[in-house]
């Protein structure tokens, strides 16, 4: 009697990566899929996500450096409340640090880098024209600001991606899709595009922290608007349904 082919091995990489869980946990967080104060345990991620403990672990800790969660030695990760103070203060940093971005890009850019920024700018306005997602949006957003800040020093990198980071989840994709005015913050992209053209520092730095207090003045108001981030955490309750895939 022949004996049963083993069966096949999942080949590795197959699942989604920290990065991607730590990305969907974030977006589940915000949309009020965890309670603050529930628990994360690993054991549930990796049945929800299909990964081992291993990236389990990693998105935990890129959780907690985010502040998100609080890791506990033996007992896990549970959900952090964030309250509105918080992400107000976050979104001030950012709009200093996104300003200094753009001011060093305007002194220290080679005319390829600098032509570079403005072409992905003109991309990111004729998109805003044409109805392109918010999640697109934020995404060319994104690319743009990174290709500034490269032009900052090691140290001050690092601190605006740390920034980046923590900012990244706070109702930005919902504030820029539910903006309050037609126009959103894309006058004062126009603003930093024309700073960064004729490299006039404070000009596109203007403009730069202008973007960020118009989502700092959206994510507030629809954070007032749902009640969240004004009250004490309750004890968690019953968690709710979530789709791993979700994001």
């Amino acid at each position: 009697m022949d004996k049963a082919a083993p069966a096949p091995r999942p080949s590795r990489g197959a699942g989604p990566s920290a990065a991607e869980v730590t990305e969907r946990l974030r977006h589940q967080i915000q949309e009020g899929l965890w309670s603050a104060g529930e628990w994360m345990r690993e054991a549930r991620l990796c049945a929800e996500f299909g990964v081992g403990r291993s990236i389990a672990r990693r998105a935990l800790a890129n959780l907690a450096e985010d502040g998100l969660v609080m890791l506990e030695p033996n007992r896990g990760a549970s959900v952090t409340a964030t309250t509105l103070q918080e992400v107000f203060d976050l979104y001030e940093l950012r709009a200093g640090l996104y300003g200094v971005a753009a001011r060093f890009a305007c002194i220290r850019a080679s005319a390829a880098l600098m032509a570079e920024i403005l072409k992905k700018s003109d991309a990111l306005l004729a998109a805003s024209e044409t109805g392109a997602t918010a999640a697109d949006l934020i995404h060319q957003s994104e690319v743009i600001f990174s290709l500034m800040a490269s032009t900052a020093s090691l140290d001050a990198q690092k601190m605006i991606e740390a920034v980046r980071r923590k900012t990244r989840w706070h109702w930005s994709y919902v504030g820029l899709a539910e903006s309050s005015t037609v126009r959103g913050p894309f006058d004062h992209w126009e603003t930093m595009r024309a700073g960064l053209a004729e490299r006039d520092a404070a000009k596109a730095a203007e403009g730069a922290r202008q973007i960020l207090y118009f989502m700092q003045a959206e994510v507030a108001r629809l954070m007032l608007a749902r009640g969240l981030g004004m009250r004490e955490p309750a004890a968690a309750g019953p968690a709710r349904r979530r789709v791993a895939g979700r994001r």
